[in-house]
C-alpha cells in the first residue's frame, strides 16, 4: 500500500529573486492604496526574512487581486528567452507571460502566442531577432501593437486589421530582421 502523498510546495525554500518579486508586488499594492506604509514596511520585512514559499505566500494572501497574481511557488520571471537555432520554439496556451520576452530565431522559427496568455500588466515588451529565420507573434484582434525596429533583406509587419480596443493590452515589439521575418498577426480562424 502506497502512503498518502501531500504537497510540500509550501515547504520549498525561496530564492532572493522570489523575495524581491513579492516585495515589488507589495510596493504596487501600496501605490494603489491597498496597504499603508506601515503595513508595507512590516510585510516587506517579513518577505525578506521568509525561508519557505508558504511563508512568502502569506505576505500577499489577503490582497484583493492576489488570486490573479501568480502563487509564490509559480512566480513569473521578469524576462523569458526563446531561442530557435535550426529548429522551432513555441510558447502557446494559457501560459503566464512575463513582462519581457526575448525571442531569437537563427535558421529557425519562434512563435509566441499571446491571445490566450495571462499578461502581467498593461504593457508587454518583446525583443524579436530573426536572422535567416522567422519570429511570429499571435495576439487577439484589438490589441495595441507597437512594432519598431529594422528589416534588412527581410520584413517586419503587422497583419492586424481591426481597430485597437479601449483599454487593450499594449505589446511593444522591437525587432531586427536580417534575411528573416518578424510578423504580428491574429489567431487563425478554424473552419470546422
Amino acid at each position: 500500500m502506497e502512503p498518502d502523498r501531500h504537497d510540500d510546495t509550501d515547504q520549498l525554500r525561496v530564492s532572493d529573486r522570489e523575495r524581491e518579486e513579492v516585495v515589488e508586488l507589495l510596493g504596487k499594492a501600496t501605490a494603489e492604496g491597498r496597504l499603508t506604509l506601515d503595513e508595507y514596511s512590516e510585510r516587506a520585512g517579513t518577505a525578506h526574512a521568509a525561508q519557505t514559499r508558504g511563508e512568502l505566500a502569506r505576505v500577499t494572501r489577503d490582497l484583493p487581486d492576489a488570486a490573479t497574481r501568480p502563487a509564490a511557488g509559480a512566480l513569473v520571471p521578469a524576462t523569458e528567452k526563446l531561442l530557435a537555432v535550426f529548429g522551432n520554439e513555441v510558447r502557446k496556451g494559457a501560459w503566464p507571460a512575463p513582462e519581457r520576452i526575448e525571442a531569437r530565431a537563427v535558421f529557425g522559427d519562434c512563435r509566441i502566442e499571446l491571445h490566450e496568455a495571462r499578461l502581467p500588466g498593461r504593457v508587454t515588451r518583446i525583443d524579436a531577432e530573426a536572422i535567416f529565420g522567422n519570429v511570429t507573434i499571435v495576439v487577439a484582434e484589438g490589441t495595441d501593437v507597437r512594432l519598431t525596429g529594422s528589416a534588412i533583406f527581410g520584413s517586419k509587419q503587422s497583419k492586424l486589421s481591426g481597430p485597437v480596443a479601449a483599454g487593450a493590452p499594449v505589446i511593444e515589439v522591437r525587432c531586427r530582421a536580417i534575411f528573416g521575418d518578424v510578423t504580428v498577426r491574429a489567431p487563425r480562424k478554424r473552419w470546422w
